[in-house]
């Protein structure tokens, strides 16, 4: 006991790097584990498993293995590091990488792929340096829920400790999985009690809109429609110019400002930076995009000037939306925001080739806020949540660079598969969809209607100010889960009425039973 207590001493005061031999060796090899387990899912599943969770459950289980060679592994440090390349991995194949080749090959290009997965890896790794630009500002702060990081904090510090953080996590973990099982959203559940409460609730209701809109508009069903959309387009807007001016404004600070910015490790001058600077980054992007894969030459000069700075907007837009709706509520429709992108696309005039790439592109960019902002989080809470600032900057580098390395990974290996999945039909559901959607070309009425709805969005948005209502809210009406608003809903109400502490620890085990559930579920599923 003496010793292990001495080795979390030394652990606090060691700066451990993302390059030690047995961290960049093991972690490659199940890097490459993830990515395929990842493409296989959601190619026969449709969807993806909390990448940050599964990376935690791979870096537990390794710190158990009785060998001396695997002792080093027992630090949190470490784990979260080998959590850190897996959830990259993982989430860079199916959400990024897959999905993007996949557009191609649904529209009949499959000698685009490989062009398609280069541009890829330039959309995601510019992501990937700019979240780690702007977690922990003042739109970003490392303080908010990020719901999936927190349970996998939870999962990670529990096994270490055990005691009654332990017991309340076992609890958790073990509703968790049999609520999964009775089909009750339990992640949901869980998220209530960590995320925003209005948010939470703006999710709730969009969800149970959407699920239920035949039955509440006498037969009309919204998800049919371009409604929740053009209300994500309003909301979207309205939300960037508020966080825009978070970072902006130039006033004296109240006593509580100052207060709750003193732990903020980004200024708002370098998120200010570094927000103009994605979008040249994008811009750069998407020029080596459009060169790797052809689309330049088929394109007069104006008309690439618009594809490119389009393609930047989008991607810096998508990211900036999917990192708001993931920290506030744990969800992200980073799919449905760059349909958005897509449809407004079409009527530019881009051609169905140059606009496959423009989506695959937009695509990549987006979802690397969610998955990498909780494993960010992860790691501020097992630095020690801000205490050493010196510490909390290094270990947060130290991630960047790893996440880096498994995000290529991940889009090498859906170099190397996808094609061979493809052929097999293993083929991410929402790439059918884009590419019909790219075949089918333009309809008048489509714009008109998403920017009618452009309006109640951006009206609740600004309504319930930084809260993030109108996003949440338009982010259920893009989800057809009803059965989870309903849960929402419910655990809103127990929230206020009972307040938070009795699921301190729990909530975090409701996101990692319902999590690992659904990942081995699904695991079954795609492989047998």
């Amino acid at each position: 006991m003496r010793e292990e207590k001495k080795n979390v001493a030394t652990e606090k005061n060691e700066n451990i790097s993302a390059f030690e031999p047995q961290i960049i060796g093991i972690g490659i090899l199940l890097a490459v584990l993830s990515a395929i387990i990842c493409m296989q899912i959601i190619g026969k599943v449709g969807v993806t498993p909390n990448t940050s969770l599964i990376g935690a459950i791979f870096a537990m289980l390794l710190a158990r293995i009785p060998l001396a060679s695997m002792t080093k592994f027992r630090s949190l440090e470490r784990q979260n590091l080998l959590q850190t390349i897996v959830s990259g991995a993982g989430f860079s194949a199916a959400n990024c990488g897959f999905i993007a080749v996949g557009i191609l090959y649904g529209i009949g290009k499959a000698e685009y792929i490989m062009p398609m997965a280069v541009g890829c890896i330039v959309g995601t790794g510019i992501s990937v340096i700019v979240v780690g630009r702007l977690f922990d500002s003042k739109i970003f702060p490392a303080h908010g829920a990020w719901p999936s990081g927190v349970a996998t904090a939870s999962a990670i510090q529990a096994g270490d400790e055990g005691g009654k953080k332990g017991k309340r996590l076992i609890e958790g973990l073990a509703l968790g999985v049999l609520g999964s099982y009775l089909k009750i959203p339990m992640a949901g559940i869980g998220i209530v009690f960590i995320a925003n409460i209005f948010s939470m609730a703006g999710l709730g209701i969009g969800l149970i809109l959407r699920g239920y809109s035949t039955a509440i508009f006498n037969g009309f069903d919204m998800g049919a429609s371009n409604i929740p959309q053009g209300i994500m387009i309003g909301a979207g807007g309205v939300a960037l110019i508020q966080s825009l001016f978070i970072i902006f404004k130039d006033k004296k600070k109240t006593a509580d400002e100052e207060k709750a910015d003193a732990g903020i490790t980004v200024s708002a001058g370098s998120a200010k930076k570094t927000i103009f600077t994605s979008f040249g980054a994008y811009a750069l992007g998407a020029v080596l995009t459009a060169t790797v894969t052809g689309i330049m030459s088929g394109m007069d000069p104006a008309k690439m000037v618009v594809w490119v700075l389009w393609a930047a907007f989008s991607s810096t837009v998508a990211m900036m939306l999917v990192g708001m709706a993931a920290m506030h509520s744990g969800w992200f429709p980073a799919f449905a925001i760059t349909t958005i992108f897509m449809t407004l696309g079409i009527f530019m005039g881009f051609e169905p080739l140059p606009l496959a790439v423009l989506t695959g592109y937009i695509g990549s960019s987006g979802p690397c806020f969610a998955d990498m902002g909780y494993d960010l989080k992860t790691g501020w809470i097992l630095r020690g949540k801000g205490g050493d600032r010196e510490r909390e900057l290094y270990g947060r580098k130290q991630q960047v660079i790893i996440e880096f390395i498994g995000v290529v990974i991940g889009i090498l290996v859906v170099m190397f598969f996808a094609l061979l999945f493809m052929k097999q039909d293993i083929m991410p559901p929402i790439s059918k969809v884009f590419a019909t959607a790219v075949s089918a070309g333009a309809d008048t009425a489509i714009l008109k209607e998403l920017l009618v709805w452009a309006v109640p969005g951006a009206a609740i948005q600004i309504i319930f100010g930084n809260k993030m209502v109108g996003v949440l809210f338009a982010t259920g009406l893009l989800l057809n889960n009803p059965t989870y608003g309903i849960a929402v809903l419910i655990a809103v109400v127990v929230r206020m009425i009972f307040g938070t502490k009795f699921m301190e620890v729990r909530d975090a085990g409701f996101i990692a039973g319902d999590g690992l559930f659904g990942f081995f579920s699904n695991v079954l599923k795609a492989f047998f």
